[in-house]
């Protein structure tokens, strides 16, 4: 048997070596040897199914299934895999909290399991068990997966949403490097637009992007929806100062983000329609795959977002929580499945195999070659210890899970940057949401 250790594929190992594990025999004679030894036994006859976001990077998904085999096949459960959008895996996942039916396992964005913390199944032992074994869990994966001192779910990565743009349209507009600073940029955007290669950021109900930016641009000028008491102070002038630059940066957007949601800006950028945009690496991916786009890849590249008035990163990055329902008949099958996920001995072909587009939760995996192996993707190895938390300076409990699921504050600077709402009536009918939400007086 082939021994694959944490050393060799966190460490040591190449790109090459981590696909021959995940596809070859090794894997399987791997596998089956921590099954048998693994904590969590799972129960007789035990049946999974899960459902998770909707891929857009086809290897990752294709990594995905493989690893899913493979744990079938080391342990006999079947797992049935459902994908849907941003959008939808929240409400359903909400059904199923309340009916106490459904899927064993969802697979969502940002604080979901904070919707229904009692509805989730305690991972404490799961979290434990990977943070000691693979360097700790970053700052902000802790924050998301717990509930007071209980796990509720695990961080199973990030994706991160940072600046694509296309370099000769930066340098077009005279810039030689892509703008650090907020002032920097809405100047970058102005000379592109005058160029003829305006970028474009979406306003619509996009769970990732909208959120991604939005989020971003009230931090950067500190703004706060909620205090660390969780005190609402939405409307305030650094609320409004946001909003105005949210504004500018909108009429000289390209027309229509008002209605895009995740999937609207990856479009524009491969049809040549716009030069920049936030996003993961999967615009990058999908360039690179397509032999008609080869172009635009060779002229792109990656950023973190600018830097605003508060003097330091506000980026916010899609969070992918896993969590168990209780209402599953298999809580040991459920533990059994989350822990393998995150086990080097697929979890680093995994993450290769998405191409930067899923970022990892555990410190150890910084070391992953894939962060190296191109430069363009080098950016997105730091977004989870970069990323805020959806609750800002408050909590990131079921109060900032629904402010977010609700779009609150995509609305507010949506409606404010397309003229329905000045910036006073934008931030009160925010602040009214947000008092029913965080249940203040």
């Amino acid at each position: 048997m082939t021994e694959l250790t944490r050393r060799t594929l966190v460490h040591g190992g190449t790109a090459l070596a981590a696909a021959t594990a995940l596809t070859g025999p090794a894997l399987m004679d791997w596998a089956k040897a921590w099954a048998q030894t693994a904590p969590w036994k799972p129960e007789k006859d035990a049946q999974l199914s899960m459902l998770r976001w909707k891929y857009f990077v086809q290897s990752e998904d294709d990594a995905f299934v493989k690893l899913m085999d493979a744990f079938t096949q080391a342990t006999g459960v079947k797992v049935t895999i459902a994908r849907e959008s941003y959008e939808d895996v929240q409400p359903k996942a909400s059904v199923a909290a309340n009916t106490g039916a459904g899927p064993d396992l969802f697979w969502g964005l940002y604080s979901l399991p904070h919707l229904f913390p009692q509805k989730c199944v305690d991972m404490t032992d799961v979290a434990d068990y990977l943070g000691k074994k693979y360097g700790g869990w970053v700052d902000s994966a802790v924050k998301y997966g717990k509930s007071g001192d209980k796990w509720i779910a695990v961080p199973i990565c990030y994706s991160g949403n940072l600046m694509n743009y296309r370099v000769s349209h930066m340098q077009k507009a005279g810039f030689s490097k892509f703008p650090t600073t907020t002032d920097e940029f809405l100047e970058y955007a102005k000379a592109t637009k005058k160029n003829g290669n305006p970028g474009g950021f979406a306003l619509g109900h996009a769970s990732g992007d909208g959120n991604g930016w939005i989020y971003w641009c009230l931090w950067a000028h500190g703004g706060q929806h909620v205090d660390k008491n969780d005190k609402v102070v939405i409307n305030s002038p650094e609320t409004e100062k946001a909003l105005n630059y949210a504004k500018a940066l909108y009429e000289n957007m390209v027309p229509g983000v008002a209605s895009w949601n995740d999937a609207f800006n990856n479009k524009a950028f491969l049809a040549n329609e716009i030069s920049w945009t936030n996003n993961g690496i999967s615009i990058y991916v999908a360039a690179n795959n397509d032999p008609t786009k080869k172009d635009i890849a060779a002229d792109m590249n990656h950023a973190y977002m600018p830097v605003g008035p508060v003097g330091k990163p506000t980026e916010l990055h899609l969070m992918y929580p896993i969590l168990a329902m209780t209402h599953t008949k298999y809580p040991q099958a459920s533990k059994a499945l989350i822990a393998f996920m995150l086990e080097a001995q697929q979890f680093n072909p995994w993450i290769e195999a998405a191409k930067g587009y899923l970022t990892h939760c555990l410190n150890a995996y910084d070391a992953n070659p894939v962060w190296t192996a191109d430069p363009k993707r080098t950016v997105y190895r730091d977004v989870a210890k970069r990323s805020l938390t959806a609750g800002g300076e408050g909590s990131v409990g079921e109060k900032a899970a629904a402010a977010i699921a609700d779009f609150v504050l995509l609305d507010m600077f949506a409606s404010f940057c397309t003229g329905r709402e000045d910036a006073k009536s934008a931030m009160r009918i925010a602040e009214r949401q947000l008092s029913r939400i965080y249940r203040a007086s």
